[in-house]
């Protein structure tokens, strides 16, 4: 597998010249095949590639192939594809153009946040816009990353156009303005307002009273303990805040919405779509039912339906970190039991909030609910 960059041919090493001219097929997008010599045998990925991928290598067995890259194939690339699908590579990397770009604007790779949105919803940025926050942003379309900005409130952000990175026609533009080739990378200076991680406002979220309210949304994260790359099932979602907030931790977290209500699942996925996290998974169906189809998960917040019969057990019986919450009666009842037979930390968590109180100030008590973990 070779890197190649948009300096084409020239530009290779010569272990990589090497290695493309002594392959029987050399496989890659059109764009990258076409800087190569006349002479060498190439073929193009089938679109889309992922459906094809499998067949087309088959179709090669026993040949020496040679796969072509941009820059970097592991850098959401097709490197990690490959081996995805159980392929033994050996690459050899040209420079990607994250490398590029913080060459040419003097960003550290420490002080820098990738995004890449090849084939994805641009809405990923939001997750990473923050104060005096530098994004690199992979693969996406002009107009829809400056609405994005504007509409969160990042319309003051500096944002700088590289195209055609390390080839004759490198370009550096005000990314505001006109219309960028599609080899561009787009450099964010983030200005704007902040939005925490976790524990973002009730009031951001869309939803119709059915909330997982911050203070206990919090407590709940903290119990359930996100490591990056885990997957949490989150049952009986309402407005899916709790998923959003694990997703938002790290790129590679991952969370599936479990809702009944059709309407409360489309509010969720609107909610994820705009706080950064298009990829949660949203499943309109009941539990315990809806979960036996769903890949185990890491960790498991039950929101709502916790008197259920079954739905309890069936997440406790995962091995997974199980955090539930109940407001009623007969859901305390439930998370006790489960604490006598499971052990864990059993919590009633009480909120008050000051407010005025005719002329004076006074204390307006939430609802207490009932909290139980098993870790």
């Amino acid at each position: 597998m070779v890197g190649i960059g948009a300096d084409g041919w020239p530009g290779l090493s010569e272990p990589a010249r090497a290695a493309v001219l002594a392959a029987d097929v050399v496989l890659g997008a059109p764009r990258q095949l076409a800087y190569l010599p006349e002479e060498v045998p190439a073929q193009a990925w089938p679109t889309p590639l992922l459906p094809g991928l499998d067949a087309v290598i088959a179709e090669h067995e026993g040949a020496r192939i040679c796969v072509l890259a941009s820059g970097d194939p592991f850098l959401s690339g097709v490197g990690a594809t490959l081996v995805a699908h159980g392929y033994e590579v050996e690459a050899l990397p040209a420079l990607s153009s994250v490398t590029l770009a913080r060459a040419r604007l003097g960003w550290s790779a420490e002080e820098t946040e990738v995004v890449t949105i090849v084939g994805r919803s641009s809405a990923r940025v939001a997750r990473v816009l923050a104060p005096r926050r530098r994004v690199l942003v992979l693969g996406a379309d002009a107009p829809a990353l400056r609405s994005l900005l504007t509409v969160r409130g990042y319309g003051e952000s500096e944002l700088i156009a590289l195209e055609n990175l390390g080839g004759p026609d490198e370009r550096i533009s005000d990314g505001w303005a006109g219309d960028p080739g599609p080899l561009t990378v787009f450099a964010l200076a983030c200005a704007g307002p902040a939005l925490p991680l976790i524990g973002i406002p009730d009031d951001v979220y869309a939803h119709d009273g059915q909330l997982t309210k911050r203070d206990l949304r919090v407590s709940a994260l903290a119990r359930l303990a996100p490591s990056p790359g885990e997957l949490l099932w989150d049952v009986g979602a309402g407005a899916g805040s709790v998923g959003i907030e694990w997703s938002r931790l790290h790129g590679l977290n991952r969370a599936v919405a479990i809702e009944r209500s059709a309407e409360r699942a489309e509010r969720i996925a609107r909610n994820a779509l705009d706080l950064g996290v298009p990829e949660l998974e949203v499943v309109a169906g009941e539990a315990p039912e809806a979960l036996s189809a769903l890949p185990a998960p890491d960790a498991v917040f039950i929101g709502g339906g916790v008197t259920a019969p079954g739905v309890l057990e069936s997440c406790v019986a995962t091995g997974a970190r199980v955090v539930a919450h109940g407001v009623t009666l007969e859901a305390e009842q439930v998370l006790a039991r489960a604490y006598e037979e499971h052990g864990g930390e059993l919590l009633r968590i009480g909120v008050e909030k000051a407010a005025p109180l005719g002329g004076f100030t006074g204390w307006t008590p939430a609802r207490v609910v009932t909290q139980w973990s098993n870790r």
